[in-house]
């Protein structure tokens, strides 16, 4: 009697994980903050983001790529790859300017990314890449994107709205959505990481993420999304680019379905693992170029 029970509420389970996915397709916006360090994220007030991340699993011992500058770092997040892999060493790279090539390359020369596997896997998924630091999207064919929107002079809120627009508009969809604004690196290279103006970039910024936020709940979009939160390097005094732990570490978070809850992350974590976790959710099998792995310990058992 026991093993029937137990085989028809696996089964019962199973189907409502198939109905539940079928009605939900699978969707992940990354809430990109550039510069933001360990020690900036506990002191700054981010009752948006706090109450998001306590659903969900964080780890504030997530160690960056070298150089922790920040277009290597956003390339390694969203490449499952480091700059040994990728050749994104600094700041200035571009398609046709760059010092070390990349061990694999797509079609047109770019490094294969999170964007490109999944177009390649299910020409269904929507993308959509929203930033404010012009260099920021170099590295990526921007072909594999559906939607691209670049403002100009640290302006982020109307990024904002329009990823709101644009999940709800695909929602039918699977989807990945990247949402970035280096507004709060530009904060601490002007006024010095860990000031109060730093501090308040950070909190102005977790003020937008709760609009948006509001904005899904109220769509019946945000219990089916999975949600990071991101970021590429901290900083001490004016600037980053060093090896101190100030630098070194950001916090990194995921929510989601099949997310534990309340889940502080044990496990060692790096940037480069980022996309890697995002094809894992999408059951999709990562290049061979890639060095990064899925943050397995932050999933739930199937049933």
């Amino acid at each position: 009697m026991k093993i029937k029970i137990t085989f028809l509420s696996l089964l019962f389970a199973f189907w409502h994980y198939a109905s539940v996915s079928a009605k939900h397709p699978k969707r992940v916006v990354m809430i990109a903050l550039d510069g933001v360090s360990v020690a900036g994220f506990k002191q700054a007030k981010t009752p948006n983001l706090d109450a998001l991340l306590a659903k969900g699993s964080v780890s504030e011992s997530t160690r960056v790529v070298m150089p922790s500058v920040t277009l290597p770092n956003w390339t390694s997040h969203l490449t499952g790859s480091g700059p040994e892999q990728h050749g994104v060493v600094n700041n200035d790279w571009l398609l046709n300017k760059f010092i070390l090539p990349g061990v694999a390359k797509d079609e047109d020369g770019y490094y294969p990314s999170v964007f490109t596997i999944l177009k390649h896997e299910d020409a269904n998924v929507k993308t959509a890449f929203y930033y404010n630091w012009l260099n920021l999207i170099y590295p990526y064919n921007s072909k594999y994107f559906d939607e691209v929107s670049y403002l100009k002079n640290d302006a982020y809120t109307e990024n904002y709205d329009k990823a709101y627009e644009f999940i709800a508009a695909n929602k039918n969809n699977p989807s990945v959505v990247f949402l970035y604004s280096v507004h709060t690196d530009h904060a601490g290279h002007a006024h010095k990481w860990m000031s109060p103006e730093y501090i308040r970039s950070i909190e102005e910024a977790d003020v937008q993420i709760g609009i948006f936020l509001e904005k899904l709940k109220k769509a019946d979009l945000y219990k089916s999304t999975t949600f990071m939160f991101l970021s590429d390097h901290g900083g001490i005094e004016y600037g980053h680019g060093g090896v101190t732990v100030e630098e070194m570490l950001v916090p990194w978070g995921i929510v989601g379905p099949g997310i534990k809850a309340g889940h502080t992350i044990t496990d060692p974590n790096n940037t480069v693992n980022t996309a890697s976790t995002i094809l894992h959710i999408f059951n999709i099998k990562q290049p061979k170029a890639w060095v990064g792995q899925p943050a397995y310990s932050v999933f739930k058992s199937s049933f």
